[in-house]
């Protein structure tokens, strides 16, 4: 069972904190997915909120025949459906409020990829040997120099040169595992 399975069992179950595991976790590709339905990002982060208060309101079963997210997007994309057949008669937005949302909506995507990225890199880092993982995150998440790393890892340049080169590649190798291409590493 998926981790948004058992996050909503617990909500079921009295839990509340497991709700706000589920909101966490899917918000954000919830609200892109919808918006590629309803072509407005308020609209869809108003779908999106619906969709959790649905959850939290009417509790529907999960039956556990696709994955949880496959379920949830699915309610959501029905409840974009609802939504555009009640709209199908508003008006146009205005043409300055729409670039406006093609902006937002720009960097809602941009801010969503840079995150499943991060997510993709520390996943992979928690698969590399010790070394491998400390040399990386001196250089690249704490900011040290070579020289400094070499310092608190208590190894030579050579060494921690050698380290780092072997880190990235074992990095690159595990970020290709998951269908993930870091251009800068190598």
């Amino acid at each position: 069972m998926d981790n948004g399975a058992s996050s909503y069992r617990r909500y079921l179950e009295g839990d509340d904190e497991g709700i706000a595991d589920i909101v966490r976790e899917y918000k954000d590709g919830l609200i892109l997915y919808l918006n590629g339905y309803v072509d407005n990002l308020h609209t869809a982060e108003d779908l999106t909120e619906d969709t959790f208060f649905r959850l939290m309101t009417k509790k529907p079963g999960f039956s556990g025949k696709s994955s949880f997210k496959t379920w949830l997007y699915t309610i959501g994309r029905n409840m974009a459906f609802d939504w555009l057949r009640r709209e199908s008669k508003q008006t146009q937005t205005a043409p300055e409020d729409m670039e406006t949302y093609r902006r937002e909506e720009s960097d809602l995507e941009d801010s969503y990829i840079r995150e499943e990225r991060k997510r993709a890199v520390h996943r992979s880092l928690r698969k590399l040997a010790p070394d491998y993982r400390a040399v990386l995150w001196l250089v690249y998440f704490e900011g040290f120099s070579n020289g400094e790393t070499a310092q608190i890892l208590r190894k030579s340049d050579r060494q921690t040169k050698n380290l780092l080169y072997r880190a990235k590649q074992s990095l690159k190798s595990e970020l290709e595992k998951e269908g993930f291409t870091y251009e800068e590493l190598g």
